[in-house]
């Protein structure tokens, strides 16, 4: 005859947190923003380095970087 061993009752009461939730999806607009202003981060500082953009050398450069890296920042928001 084959006994059975019984399980202790610390392991059938051990506490199991519920799930996290699913984050909800980042709204279509973010993506769109974050591809728009790295583009025309882009665009600036190509247009700036072939002398179509007359501004001050740090503020032109500023300008464009400042595009690239609102649309980065904003990349962080998209899930």
């Amino acid at each position: 005859m084959i006994v059975a061993m019984p399980i202790s009752k610390s392991k059938r009461r051990r506490y199991t947190p519920p799930p996290k939730p699913k984050p909800k999806p980042s709204p279509k607009w973010v993506p769109v923003l974050m591809l728009t202003l790295i583009g025309l981060g882009v665009v600036w500082l190509v247009l700036y380095y072939l002398s179509v953009i007359n501004f001050g050398n740090l503020i032109g450069i500023g300008v464009g970087f400042g595009f690239i890296a609102g649309g980065f920042f904003t990349g962080v928001f998209w899930r």
